[in-house]
């Protein structure tokens, strides 16, 4: 998912992402952490937490507990401060920044985690709040907790589309959306499922392994294992270490099955001229190479050094021979005459809310304007390294028509640009047919993150 959402949304740091009030010692230390940075400076929770838990060394049950209240204060919040403004009286933006996220770890934990016991999760915050904030908003801190131990959580509001949003924890603005493309119930649906655990898919890398060997690599490090909906996809359960070894070595990619489709719709054969306009971190890349048996050239393009920097590295990891990494903005490809492109654009990352909440508290109706601006300039700009002849997928992680539909539409006007039926195989060998070149994912429909592909062929 490339999102560019967080570079506009970074403010200043705070005592306690700085570590003011000591090393980090226990899952709700880092947590407090964690969250402070995702709102103060927009960073992405998933990430801090994979880069600082293994720093931090703590015991694994610290860690995981880490990792569930981040998560779930960020994915809960709308229904956490719903029911704590309740209590305030005020807004629990008007807190500050340590204060209001100590307070949202104690709500969740008294609501969400049944294995807390109310008085722990009321006395935990309050410490965490007496290291970030002063006597009187530890004090603060603990009335609202033992109210809310007392009287639970607030009543709902009384309009459906609002009550919706509190109760999923979404932005009221986007449910509005939803409900009236959708309806109420199919709108309902999509937000149950962007609060569920999204499952963990892996791409086998044909380059370097086969699937029956990863599977068994898996199983006898006791993993649970299933087929995925494409030949290359697996469904795992538990085996993380097995699983990041497998990675280190290049023979699988952590992948959703979405981002799966993508490189089956640009269909790559052997010998051909492929562009990957918007490359980074490379995982699209390495599968069309993969799906064209690393015969060809892929040509992997991102405008950052250090993401293509990074890409270059995983290329060689998964021995994808054939793929040459290039920093250049796709606006401005030097790159034609290419049998096929991807233009895995930048979005608003809507449709992968499930795996980073935090999307949810950034995005705005505002954005999708400005994303889709930006999508039409580099669609345009990267479709012209297609030759006369030649195939454009365009894709994105988002749910909203403004970013998929519209754009695609948009190029179309020009009348270089025709709809391209395609089919991708899906579960147990079958064909999904795509007649009018469009394929739309969703995380309550297909179990995958929220995508939007389209193939064109240049006329």
């Amino acid at each position: 998912m490339k999102s560019p959402q967080a570079a506009g949304r970074r403010g200043p740091r705070s005592r306690a992402a700085h570590g003011v009030f000591g090393p980090v010692r226990t899952g709700r230390e880092a947590a407090l952490w964690i969250l402070v940075r995702v709102e103060g400076e927009g960073a992405f929770a998933n990430v801090l937490l994979s880069r600082s838990l293994p720093r931090w060394g703590l015991p694994r049950g610290e860690a995981e507990l880490a990792s569930e209240l981040a998560l779930g204060v960020l994915r809960w919040r709308a229904r956490l401060d719903w029911t704590l403004e309740h209590l305030l009286g005020r807004p629990v933006d008007r807190l500050p920044l340590p204060v209001r996220q100590a307070l949202r770890l104690g709500a969740y934990q008294v609501l969400f985690l049944q294995r807390v016991s109310p008085a722990v999760a009321v006395s935990s915050s309050v410490e965490l709040t007496k290291r970030v904030g002063h006597a009187g908003t530890a004090a603060l801190v603990n009335a609202v907790l033992r109210r809310l131990v007392r009287e639970g959580e607030a009543p709902p509001p009384e309009a459906d589309d609002h009550a919706l949003a509190v109760r999923t924890s979404h932005p009221l603005w986007l449910v509005r959306r939803w409900v009236q493309r959708w309806g109420l119930e199919e709108a309902s649906r999509l937000c149950e499922a962007n609060n569920l655990p999204p499952p963990a898919h892996v791409r086998v890398n044909t380059l370097r392994a086969r699937p029956e060997e990863v599977v068994l690599a898996l199983q006898q490090a006791g993993a649970q294992v299933e087929p995925g909906s494409l030949p290359e996809s697996l469904h795992v359960h538990e085996g993380l270490e097995a699983r990041l070894r497998l990675e280190a070595e290049g023979r699988i990619s952590p992948q959703d099955e979405a981002a799966m489709v993508v490189a089956r719709a640009v269909d790559p054969q052997p010998d051909e001229l492929v562009v990957d306009a918007c490359a980074a971190p490379g995982g699209k890349a390495t599968h069309l190479a993969a799906l064209m048996g690393d015969r060809g050239r892929v040509v992997a393009c991102d405008v950052s050094p250090r993401k293509v920097e990074a890409l270059r590295r995983r290329v060689e990891r998964y021995g994808a021979r054939c793929v040459e990494a290039r920093v250049v903005d796709a606006r401005n490809l030097d790159v034609r005459g290419a049998d096929r492109v991807l233009v895995d654009a930048p979005c608003t990352g809507i449709g992968v809310v499930r795996r980073r909440p935090e999307i949810r508290w950034r995005v705005g109706p505002q954005d999708l304007v400005a994303a889709a601006a930006q999508q039409r300039e580099i669609l345009a700009g990267a479709a012209r390294a297609a030759r006369p002849g030649g195939v454009v997928v365009y894709s994105v992680c988002s749910t909203e028509p403004e970013e998929g539909e519209a754009v695609v539409e948009w190029l179309l006007a020009t009348g270089e640009y025709a709809p391209e039926p395609f089919a991708v195989p899906w579960r147990g060998g079958q064909l999904w047919s795509a007649a009018d070149g469009c394929l739309r994912l969703f995380p309550h429909r297909h179990g995958t993150d929220g995508y939007f592909v389209a193939r064109l062929r240049r006329r």
